[in-house]
């Protein structure tokens, strides 16, 4: 007996984000997360290697307890980060995202020290100032060490609402955090942890753990599923428009939602294929070419609770 086709719980685009996006309806996003080049003006480049245990005194590097490893060379990954209007190339996005978002619904956009303030005043202008929720620090302290100046260990991530009086904000869903000093607050409290701070201390994907995929700039899992369970609902709809290795999708998956990637490297879209190969009901797509992908999610009213009210 045949029946109405199961809806997709994901779809991944081989597309210019932009374009993917002017195909959903005004209003019919929860989320939208956006994580753009920083435009560092330089190449970033991902390698992949293999390591295998080496003979005392061969091999190219040493581990653990001065065991000798032998490196081999699988490949690379990489794109160019540099535009001379990065301000031009950034705003479709943010009036796209504005225009998708549900009266309740939320973007946060994840940027660095290069170009977070510019992107600020142009968010400002289509989100409007009164809709600036919070700028989060992601702090991190891994890589190189300059001798000239502080070393630039975090990322800046700006919080918009659509509508700052409606916005949803989960608080009760967010995973809590241990205190500094858990001896001042009592053991009930301790116990219970606290919620983060817009101070995220979190490591980033480590080059050589199990999350890694290969893909420059990916970013850490545990990142996304904070910003997914504390700003959309279940059932709901996240989109990432500049979707990379495809990691805003596993946390929505993750927590119960639906999610829309896009992203027009052809080298994102096959780790996005492979990172969700095993997963039922996610489907591959190399253009933008249908609207509304994935059917809206039912809303009383059309709104969420008010921020501090869930």
């Amino acid at each position: 007996m045949s029946g109405t086709p199961a809806a997709p719980r994901g779809v991944v685009h081989c597309a210019d984000g932009v374009a993917v996006a002017r195909t959903l309806e005004d209003e019919s996003v929860d989320l939208v997360y956006l994580d753009p080049p920083f435009n560092t003006g330089r190449r970033q480049t991902r390698e992949q290697l293999r390591t295998r245990r080496a003979e005392d005194g061969e091999g190219d590097r040493t581990g653990f307890g001065g065991r000798r490893y032998e490196t081999e060379r699988l490949g690379s990954r990489s794109f160019e980060d540099a535009r001379d209007d990065y301000l031009g190339f950034l705003e479709p996005f943010l009036v796209e995202a504005q225009r998708v978002l549900a009266p309740s619904g939320s973007l946060y956009l994840h940027l660095d020290y290069r170009e977070v303030h510019y992107a600020k005043v142009l968010a400002d202008g289509i989100f409007g100032r009164v809709n600036f929720v919070n700028e989060i620090i992601w702090a991190y302290d891994y890589g190189a060490r300059p001798k000239r100046r502080w070393p630039a260990k975090h990322d800046n991530i700006l919080f918009y609402a659509k509508d700052a009086a409606r916005n949803r904000f989960n608080a009760e869903d967010i995973e809590r955090i241990p205190y500094m000093a858990p001896g001042l607050v009592g053991p009930e409290k301790a116990a219970r942890g606290k919620l983060p701070t817009d101070t995220w201390w979190h490591t980033i994907v480590s080059p050589t753990g199990k999350e890694k995929l290969g893909y420059p700039t990916q970013k850490p899992l545990g990142v996304l599923e904070r910003i997914v369970s504390a700003s959309s609902p279940p059932g709901g709809l996240v989109c990432d428009f500049v979707a990379g290795s495809g990691t805003t999708g596993e946390a929505a998956l993750r927590h119960g939602r639906r999610f829309i990637l896009a992203d027009s490297s052809p080298e994102a879209f096959e780790v996005m294929r492979r990172r969700f190969a095993a997963c039922d009901g996610v489907v591959f797509r190399e253009q933008a070419e249908v609207r509304l992908p994935l059917p809206l999610r039912e809303r009383a009213g059309g709104e969420g609770p008010a921020a501090g009210e869930a």
